[in-house]
């Protein structure tokens, strides 16, 4: 699913117009954005969390060559998912897999 299959789906359930809603959208994930940025965390209940985690600078290998290669220190946005969340999507893959076999 793309962000405007998103937005047609939002926009179509809402009444809003494709432009609204993406206006909406793009304002959420540019909150999200500058909150992680200032190193921020963002909790929605029911949903998950975004967080901002250091990687340690280290040394890594090339795959391809076996060189190794360092890599600085650096930030990572993480996302961790609810427990509604992980149970909700687990119920529907069940059910769907369930209707498939009858």
């Amino acid at each position: 699913m793309t962000k405007a299959d998103i937005v047609e789906k939002i926009a179509s359930g809402t009444g809003l117009t494709k432009i609204e809603t993406e206006a909406i959208v793009e304002g959420f994930l540019n909150t999200v954005i500058n909150a992680l940025r200032d190193g921020k965390g963002i909790e929605i209940r029911g949903f998950g969390s975004y967080k901002v985690k250091k990687k340690n600078a280290r040394f890594a290998r090339n795959p391809r060559t076996g060189e190794k290669v360092f890599v600085d220190e650096h930030y990572v946005p993480v996302f961790k998912f609810s427990k509604d969340f992980k149970g909700a999507v687990d119920k529907g893959m069940k059910d769907n897999i369930k209707k498939q076999k009858i």
